[in-house]
This record gives structure tokens, C-alpha cells and sequence, in this order.
């Protein structure tokens, strides 16, 4: 029986204090084998977040199907209120991990990482500062990596194809690039004219790379408007994930990276260089944002710039013809 009527019908929802999310899947089932220092490295990667992060920061753990060692840790950080949200999962893979992060808040900016990342003092800050100076900056990567403009950004170039702001920028961080290649396994022997040169936008007094990764990565939250209940296939990260990777583009937002490096990819194998930043007490939050957000294109618009123009821009010589227009010495063009 119900009697009376709950007085929280006639109370409006607050807006929320916080600016920033940040959303960690985890998956550790096991501490063995592949899994033997998952733990460990995940301590670093949290407490390299709670390191360099202000304090209108939501944090947002979902444990996808962790084992009980785990579960106690992250339940301990809930408790210590060293995180904002935890949520508790079967395994349902990282994609539908990250949905059930994302569902349920309202805040403007939200980075999405795995949680092997090791976060660098300013990551935030210089994320920030691309999305305030550029207005279609949709999401922003923090490692720059080698020839993303390929990836999910045909519509940056085809807007600023005619623009001198779009060229090729000297690489100041090239260990940074090396270090995350060599973390996935590769090995030295691409192209070393990457570490020299990369492809990006020099707009309102900011630099950055075109493109961006998805390991770690910032989104405007409106990019999510429209959430999927569930994402099928597989369970294992990249299988998935090019719903993520591409719902920016539906409308006309660019994928973008910072200059600088400002994270690290750990794997799974912990290593002694592995060591969280100091805590930074002089962050401060931003108190405005010059955010604008973006309707859905339509479905020509979108063919003709991430489509039609994805083929003709990739083609050999016509490829050729643009890096030399924007910038590339000739002696890099062939096998670049």
C-alpha cells in the first residue's frame, strides 16, 4: 500500500558540481598468467587519476566481471570516497562497461580509458584548453601516435582542406610516441620520419595532431546523446569500439591529440619505470567552458565528408599531392 505521494516528484533535478568524468572499465578475472600484474598496474593508473585531477572530477569505476581481490580494492576506493560511482558487472565487455558509465550523468566533458594508462601532470588542462580554442573538437586524445589522421578524421581534413592552419607539425615528444609502440609489442622498424613530422591543426594560439587513439581519450558528452542500450559481438577491447570511434563524426565534431605526450600505456607486465606522479594541489577546475554543442549532420553531408571524400583523399597520388601541399619535405612523401 502507498499513502500520500513522495515529495521528490515536485523537486527539480541539480545540475551537477562537477565538470569532468572519467570512466575506468576493469576486467582483472584472474592474477595469473596474462593477468599476474593487472592489479598493480591498475593501482598506478587510478592513483596516477587521483594524482592530477581537480576536484570537479567525477571518477567512474565499472567493475566488468573482476575477481574477488579486486572487487575488494575498488570497493575500498568507494568507501575512502576516492572515487564518485562504482559500478558492479558480470563480464559484459568494455563497451557495454563504458555505457553503463556513461548513462545516468549529465557532465560536459568525459574521458573513457582503459586501465593500464599511466596519466601525466596537465593531461587535463591541455585537453581542456583544445576544446575551449577549437569549438569542433569533439574528442581529444592525450598520446599522440603515428599517421591518425587516417583514422576517423577524413571530415578535419575535408574542413580545413583550403585552411593554412592545417599542416604538418614538428613531433617535440617523439619518445613519447616510441614508448607507446613499443608497449603494444612493435618494434622500431617503421618509418622514422613519424617521429619527426605529424599532421595537425595550429588554431587559436593551440597545437595539436589530427587524429586520435582510443585507448585513452576525451568526448564531448552530447556525442553520446542518443545511447545504445547494448552493443553486441565480441568482448575483448577493439571489437566494439568503433561506435565509439565514430559517433563524433555524425555530427561533424574532429578528433583531435594534445602536442605534447601526457600519458603513458603500461600493458600488462609491470615495469620499474612505472611510477604515479607526485599529487598536483595547485590544479584548479575551470569555471566556464566555450563549449558548442552540435546537432546531427545529415546523412549526405556525412557520406560526402567521411565517405566519398575518405576515397578520393587516401587515393595514392592524390595523398601525395596533399602532404606535399601541407607541408611534408619531398624526400618523406613516398613512404610516408
Amino acid at each position: 500500500m502507498r499513502i500520500g505521494s513522495n515529495p521528490n516528484k515536485v523537486i527539480n533535478q541539480e545540475q551537477s558540481e562537477f565538470i569532468h568524468q572519467i570512466i575506468v572499465p576493469v576486467f582483472i578475472p584472474n592474477e595469473e598468467g596474462y593477468f599476474i600484474d593487472s592489479l598493480k598496474i591498475l593501482k598506478i593508473c587510478l592513483n596516477s587519476i587521483f594524482n592530477t585531477v581537480h576536484d570537479k572530477t567525477y571518477i567512474t569505476l565499472v567493475n566488468n566481471g573482476s575477481c574477488e581481490n579486486v572487487v575488494n580494492y575498488l570497493d575500498e576506493l568507494f568507501l575512502e570516497k576516492k572515487i564518485k560511482e562504482l559500478i558492479h558487472t558480470d563480464n559484459i565487455g568494455k563497451i557495454n562497461a563504458v555505457l553503463k558509465g556513461l548513462a545516468g550523468n549529465n557532465i560536459e566533458l568525459v574521458t573513457i580509458t582503459d586501465a593500464d594508462v599511466l596519466f601525466l601532470p596537465d593531461w587535463q588542462s591541455e585537453t581542456v584548453k583544445i576544446f575551449n580554442e577549437i569549438p569542433k573538437a569533439g574528442v581529444v586524445g592525450i598520446t599522440p601516435q603515428i599517421r591518425m589522421f587516417k583514422a576517423n578524421s577524413d571530415n578535419v581534413i575535408f574542413n580545413n582542406f583550403f585552411n593554412k592552419q592545417l599542416k604538418f607539425l614538428p613531433v617535440i615528444n617523439p619518445k613519447g610516441i616510441i614508448h607507446f609502440y613499443e608497449s603494444i609489442g612493435w618494434g622500431r622498424d617503421y618509418n622514422q620520419d613519424y617521429l619527426k613530422l605529424g599532421l595537425g591543426l595550429e588554431y587559436n594560439n593551440v597545437k595539436c595532431f589530427v587524429g586520435a587513439g582510443h585507448f585513452v581519450a576525451t568526448y564531448k558528452k552530447d556525442i553520446f546523446e542518443e545511447l545504445h542500450t547494448f552493443i553486441g559481438g565480441k568482448k575483448i577491447a577493439g571489437i566494439g569500439e568503433a561506435y565509439i570511434d565514430t559517433k563524433a563524426l555524425e555530427k561533424d565534431y574532429w578528433r583531435l591529440t594534445t602536442h605534447d605526450n601526457y600519458a603513458y600505456h603500461m600493458g600488462n607486465i609491470y615495469e620499474g619505470w612505472m611510477q604515479e606522479p607526485k599529487k598536483d594541489t595547485s590544479i584548479v577546475s575551470y569555471s566556464n567552458f566555450n563549449f558548442v554543442k552540435r546537432k546531427k549532420i545529415s546523412y549526405i553531408s556525412y557520406f560526402v565528408k567521411c565517405k566519398l571524400f575518405k576515397k578520393i583523399i587516401f587515393t595514392k597520388w592524390v595523398l601525395k599531392l596533399f602532404l606535399k601541399w601541407k607541408g611534408l619535405p619531398s624526400e618523406m612523401i613516398d613512404k610516408y
